[in-house]
């Protein structure tokens, strides 16, 4: 088994869903009482927000580097940054790398490209539904068309997200609104909805609605695990 690090903290909320969801991949595939190889940077989210809001994406670049940097290090010998957000500046800290760092958008579109659909609907934070990141990864490598919530939507799928899920905080009533948008994106033609942040997979199941869902936290812990225990694509999903 190689030794996987994960970039955690944003929020940390989701950071302790992909420690499960990694760990349990990795007993269901070699029982017994194993579990992952695992380094974890976990990072305090309070001093990335702020660099959100102001747009400082080189900021967050040297944070995130030094933290990939640190994990390696400290043995991992290839790397998950766990926030789709975060995927916004991939290039400039993948590239600072010698060791592989998974695409959280790339494993969602060939996730997506397998089951045959091209028309999706994306939710997440406002950063990664504004912008391109994301949307363009599915386009140029999948040729995958993806639909947005309107300006109004974003505005309240993003306050979800950092008032409520980044704390923990589970409403039925939010849960309420966000499949009420799932619905209307599927009526403007799309085939399924991609939870394009890791926190949503708190609130939204499966059991939840007749959607397929895409949540992109599983299956970049899926692909990773994948890597780590050298199974074939899919086996994680």
């Amino acid at each position: 088994m190689k030794t996987l690090g994960l970039i955690g903290g944003m929020s940390w909320e989701s950071s302790k869903t992909y420690y499960a969801i990694i760990n349990e991949m990795v007993r269901e595939h070699l029982g017994g009482l194993h579990s992952a190889r695992l380094v974890m940077i976990s990072l305090d989210f309070h001093d990335l927000e702020p660099r959100l809001r102001a747009g400082d994406w080189d900021g967050i670049t040297a944070i995130l580097t030094q933290a990939c940097q640190q994990a390696n290090k400290a043995g991992a010998e290839a790397l998950l940054i766990g926030s789709n957000t975060m995927h916004r500046v991939y290039d400039e800290v993948s590239g600072m790398l010698n060791i592989p760092c998974f695409h959280i958008a790339t494993i969602t579109g060939k996730a997506l490209a397998r089951d045959n659909h091209k028309k999706v609907g994306l939710l997440g934070t406002r950063f990664t539904m504004e912008q391109t990141f994301f949307v363009d990864e599915l386009t140029k490598s999948y040729g995958i068309e993806t639909i947005l919530p309107d300006a109004a939507e974003m505005k309240e799928i993003n306050r979800i997200i950092f008032e409520e899920l980044c704390l923990g905080v589970i409403s039925d009533m939010s849960r309420q609104t966000m499949l009420r948008i799932m619905d209307r994106l599927t009526l403007k033609g799309a085939e399924a909805i991609i939870l394009g942040c890791t926190e949503i997979e708190l609130l939204i199941k499966p059991k939840h609605t007749l959607i397929p869902l895409y949540d992109t936290t599983r299956l970049h812990a899926g692909a990773a695990v994948e890597w780590a225990l050298d199974l074939p694509d899919g086996a994680c999903r």
